[in-house]
């Protein structure tokens, strides 16, 4: 999006994603509201922007919403969710459903 940061990770509401922009690519983190409930659907890191963490920043990022909108997060995606397996201070900060939606 003009004018935002290179780098800098943005909530697009519109299409229920974050994402981030870099030399050309784009990394994203989709989800879905459903309630008080912010659902982890799917990360995306092309190979160009991979093995930087990207991945990671994302679902940071959707923590810190979360935690900023008083909203459970249920990592439905499986990086997701072992990223926050693997990162227990960042998952602490706010509250996880660990199972998986009922579809």
């Amino acid at each position: 999006m003009p004018g935002d940061a290179p780098g800098a990770i943005l909530n697009d509401t519109e299409h229920s994603r974050f994402l981030l922009e870099e030399s050309g690519a784009t990394a994203e983190l989709l989800y879905r509201r459903n309630g008080s409930r912010l659902i982890l659907v799917h990360t995306e890191v092309p190979d160009v922007l991979g093995g930087r963490g990207l991945g990671g920043q994302l679902v940071r990022a959707a923590v810190e919403f979360a935690r900023a909108h008083h909203m459970t997060v249920v990592p439905s995606c499986p990086y997701a969710r072992r990223w926050l397996e693997g990162h227990p201070d960042v998952a602490a900060t706010v509250a996880i459903e660990w199972e998986p939606p009922q579809p």
